[in-house]
């Protein structure tokens, strides 16, 4: 494994939220066979803290994400949420690009699947999903399909759906990566704005360097099985598109990134 390359500063624009959950990771792998796509993450996520994973295709974002999640297990090391271990994670939200929608139930009913779990009447749950389907823009459309939806509504009743449990940690998986670019913009702020909103602590995954600086306070870049960088964002909200101290910090990303490929920075992609 190659030695990790950490330039992580203590960013001021983070806070700590009693609402978010403290995540600690130490000397995880995880291997499939022979193949070991994570080994030795150690990593540590302050309460109400905002994270974005990125890296080339295949380097293990989203495995790192499961794990976290607890859809899935470690072949060695330890994954402790809010000190809990193992188990069913109750206090985590998972949000996939593809929204999951079930076509057969109308968008209240879909929100209403992320409170299923909850022993509370009917009569609560159903008010619980207004309340959340108001939050993300979608007051009135309780009675529609999903399939009159456009890709956006969609996920936001998809968050909606997570959010309805009031999660303590909300994992996102490439969640935005379906949607045009101005949908997406869209979408970014309506999750930063819950998120500051909610205080829970928030972990995307994304190919997109741009969007990971645009949202969060700390982005990391998984690379041989490790995190080869740990940026802090230490950006003012809530952020100017093209701003030249994200651009900056963008930059040194990319160059990472790039460097992994061996193409230097600026090179078009044949040469």
């Amino acid at each position: 494994m190659n030695v990790a390359i950490i330039n992580r500063a203590a960013a001021p624009q983070a806070r700590l939220s009693a609402d978010g959950a403290t995540v600690s990771l130490r000397g995880v792998n995880r291997s499939f066979g022979a193949h070991r796509v994570l080994d030795g993450i150690d990593l540590t996520i302050p309460p109400g803290e905002f994270v974005a994973i990125v890296g080339r295709s295949g380097c293990g974002k989203s495995t790192l994400l499961r794990l976290i999640a607890g859809l899935d297990e470690p072949t060695a090391g330890a994954i402790a949420i809010d000190d809990q271990t193992g188990g069913r994670r109750e206090m985590v939200r998972l949000m996939f690009q593809e929204p999951r929608l079930l076509p057969w139930q109308r968008v209240l009913a879909n929100v209403e699947v992320g409170l299923s779990h909850r022993r509370s009447d009917a009569k609560q749950r159903l008010r619980q999903a207004e309340e959340v389907l108001a939050q993300v823009g979608l007051a009135g459309r309780e009675r529609d399909w999903p399939s009159v939806l456009s890709g956006g509504q969609k996920q936001r009743v998809a968050l909606a759906r997570a959010l309805a449990s009031h999660p303590r940690l909300l994992a996102l998986d490439e969640p935005l990566g379906a949607l045009d670019a101005l949908t997406r913009i869209e979408m970014q702020d309506l999750i930063e704005r819950v998120w500051r909103d909610k205080g829970f602590t928030a972990i995307v995954v994304t190919h997109d360097v741009t969007e990971a600086v645009a949202l969060a306070d700390r982005v990391l870049l998984i690379e041989d099985g490790g995190i080869a960088l740990d940026i802090a964002v230490d950006l003012r909200r809530p952020r100017r598109r093209g701003d030249p101290d994200a651009a900056a910090i963008e930059g040194r990303i990319l160059d990472r990134l790039l460097r992994q490929s061996g193409r230097a920075p600026g090179r078009p992609a044949h040469a």
